[in-house]
C-alpha cells in the first residue's frame, strides 16, 4: 500500500516504513506528524477522489533532521563594481511514516 501526500510544495510517495525528508517540521524529535492533504491512497482500490480522500490520513513520527546541498549563488553589477557572493543550504525534517488509513468513504477503481 502506497499514497501520495503534499508538503512543503511538493508532492511525495510513501509507503509504511520509507523514511522522507520534507520541507523543517516545527516538531521535536519522536513526536508524531500527520500529512494533509492526502492526494492518492493504493491499496486493494485505487483511491483518488477528493469526497474519498476526506478522511484518508498519512502519519510519521519524526526521526531527525538533515541538511540539503550547499547552493552558491552570486550576483554583479557590470560597469558598476557591485558584486555580491550567497550562499543556501535548506534544513529538512526526517520523517519515517508509521501508517496509511484510506478514507471511509474510499471506493475507486483501478486503471
Amino acid at each position: 500500500m502506497y499514497a501520495v501526500i503534499a508538503t512543503g510544495g511538493k508532492q511525495e510517495r510513501v509507503e509504511i516504513g520509507s523514511r522522507i525528508d520534507v520541507e523543517l517540521l516545527g516538531a521535536a524529535e519522536g513526536e508524531d506528524v500527520s500529512f494533509h492533504p492526502v492526494l492518492l491512497v493504493d491499496g486493494e482500490q485505487v483511491t483518488a477522489t477528493g469526497s474519498a480522500l476526506e478522511g484518508a490520513t498519512v502519519t510519521g513520527r519524526v526521526v531527525g533532521w538533515s541538511k540539503g546541498p550547499k547552493i552558491v549563488g552570486f550576483t554583479y553589477k557590470p560597469k558598476a563594481r557591485g558584486r555580491r557572493r550567497f550562499g543556501h543550504r535548506q534544513h529538512y525534517t526526517t520523517v519515517e511514516i508509521t501508517g496509511i488509513a484510506a478514507g471511509a468513504g474510499s471506493s475507486g477503481t483501478r486503471a
